[in-house]
């Protein structure tokens, strides 16, 4: 892509403020708080396309598909980030959702020059989770231009798989050959082209809607109550037993706590309790 074509995207336009460098310390926070304030409402716009693609991505997982994510720099850390917050908040198997970001693992803490320029990568990543026509392949990119992402789209749509895509800016190569594509136009950045920022903002919200509606659909809550998240540290002990005092409502806390740490998980306490 040119440099004109570059400049021309939404999220590359210049910021509506200036001599952000001569702004004082509150001047700063408040204008970028009031642009993240507009993010919901560009995200909000999506919420049809999201609603099609959560649909069709739950009855795959209920048929043995997984989900991936791909994504280079932010967007790739976004994906990995709520990938590897759905085992210990739900339960769920490490592998029912992956996330990969160009350049490997060592790309999550600092940047691989070039990773996301290989158009070929992505799929030869994905290749190594024996991906198939089952899964479903969401590609993360701001700009909507990434090769690395939009080559691995276009791969796994002629492979068969269900694609979606989250961007940040319209008509752009991402949208073309992601079949559900989910555009969140948030316009120009406070740090003009520092899409970590209002775009970072919305592709997050966009995966957290993606992901707990997956996992809400697929049994791991009850009621409100993350009732599989795995019991990691002292405070997830602590709010499985008061889940299950609330619902049992006849334990008091050393017992439930003991019927936890016994069967694992709020879910199998209870049933385990309740099957006495």
């Amino acid at each position: 892509m040119s440099k004109e074509n570059l400049k021309n995207l939404t999220t590359e336009s210049a910021s509506i403020y200036d001599n952000l460098d001569q702004m004082e310390v509150a001047e700063l926070l408040q204008n970028i708080n009031r642009e993240d304030k507009t993010v919901p409402g560009a995200v909000e716009k999506c919420i049809p396309q999201i609603e099609k693609l959560v649909t069709l991505l739950v009855d795959r997982m209920k048929n043995g598909g997984r989900l991936f994510y791909i994504g280079a720099g932010t967007s790739g850390r976004l994906g990995i980030l709520d990938a590897s917050e759905i085992p210990p908040t739900y339960g769920a198997d490490t592998g029912l959702i992956i996330g990969i970001i160009s350049g490997g693992d060592k790309a999550i803490r600092s940047a691989v020059e070039a990773a996301e320029d290989d158009e070929n990568q992505a799929w030869e990543d994905l290749k190594a989770f024996d991906i198939n026509d089952k899964d479903t392949l969401i590609g993360i990119a701001a700009s909507g231009r990434t090769p690395y992402v939009v080559g691995g789209l276009r791969k796994a749509s002629e492979n068969g798989l269900l694609t979606a895509c989250i961007t940040c800016n319209e008509a752009s190569a991402i949208t073309s050959v992601a079949q559900i594509p989910i555009v969140a136009v948030v316009g120009p950045e406070f740090v003009t082209g520092s899409t970590r920022m209002k775009a970072g903002t919305a592709q997050k919200l966009i995966l957290n809607m993606i992901s707990t509606t997956v996992m809400v659909k697929l049994g791991r809550v009850k009621g409100n109550k993350m009732v599989d998240m795995q019991l990691t540290n002292q405070k997830l002990v602590d709010r499985g037993t008061r889940m299950i005092m609330e619902e049992l409502g006849r334990l008091d806390y050393e017992s439930a706590k003991a019927l936890l740490l016994q069967h694992g998980s709020v879910r199998k306490a209870i049933l385990a309790y309740r099957n006495s």
